[in-house]
């Protein structure tokens, strides 16, 4: 099995996909109006409006309404991405903090409120552990 993709649903997607280019620095591809992936090596990021979560179940999914879950990105300079990202993102939840766990975090939250974490593994044990992923 291998892990595809995280989808968020909004019910604005170009907003959404503008904000999640300047965050990833990727491009994102649009197979149609109502949908849009943001790939990198690691991860794939989907975005689809509100409009297909008929496609998946009545009352399946409800966009913006996320408090659950942590997109998260590995960084190899959360400072830099901190100044680079602070003239843009508008809600800050967490200035660069280094956690008990040896990771460099900084929080924020999407124009939907989706919360994001980058970090940067800082401690020994935090670089060990992350060694040999993407």
């Amino acid at each position: 099995m291998n892990f595809a993709s995280v989808r968020i649903i909004t019910n604005d997607v170009d907003r959404l996909v503008e904000f999640y280019e300047k965050v990833m620095g990727v491009s994102a591809e649009r197979p149609a109006p109502v949908f849009a992936e943001l790939v990198v090596p690691s991860c794939t990021l989907a975005i689809g409006h509100s409009q297909t979560t008929q496609l998946f179940g009545a009352g399946s999914l409800v966009g913006a309404n996320n408090r659950t879950v942590i997109i998260e990105f590995r960084v190899d300079d959360v400072e830099a991405e901190y100044v680079r990202l602070r003239p843009f993102v508008d809600n800050w939840v967490k200035e660069p903090t280094t956690m008990p766990w040896g990771n460099r975090s900084m929080l924020f939250r999407d124009p939907d409120g989706n919360l994001l974490n980058l970090f940067e593994p800082v401690t020994e044990e935090a670089i060990k552990r992350f060694k040999g992923r993407h």
